[in-house]
């Protein structure tokens, strides 16, 4: 049973950082693709930043490119996502998930990760 938990959220002011950890339990995730995904008030979650378990491939949403950068610690089976030079429309609800033998192509499309974690609110003041 693969668990999902996510921490490190908050309240910023705008141009500050929060770093997001996500700890994975229940598996080895050798062969899994972990995302980081976040859920904008009253609209649809949107792909954010994805890390390949094994080779640690990333890839981020045009809209974090620079600011955010996901990595892993294999040892202590965390993800995690360092928000730097954060803005008013970064404030969402921030959710870690895991895909197995994901299609590296489809590392942004949210039905192709089986688990999730329950959210983690970043709120970045104006």
């Amino acid at each position: 049973q693969v668990q999902l938990a996510e921490s490190g959220g908050g309240l910023v002011q705008t141009g500050g950082s929060l770093r997001l950890s996500c700890t994975a339990s229940g598996r080895t995730f050798n062969d899994y693709t972990m995302g980081w995904f976040r859920q904008l008030p009253g609209k649809e979650r949107e792909f954010v930043a994805a890390i390949r378990w094994s080779g640690g491939s990333t890839r981020y949403a045009d809209s974090v490119k620079g600011r955010f950068t996901v990595s892993k610690d294999t040892f202590k089976k965390m993800v995690y996502l360092q928000m730097n030079s954060l803005k008013p429309e970064d404030t969402a609800v921030y959710y870690c998930a895991a895909g197995a033998r994901l299609i590296w192509s489809t590392y942004d499309q949210g039905s192709r990760y089986g688990h999730w974690g329950q959210g983690t609110q970043v709120t970045v003041s104006s």
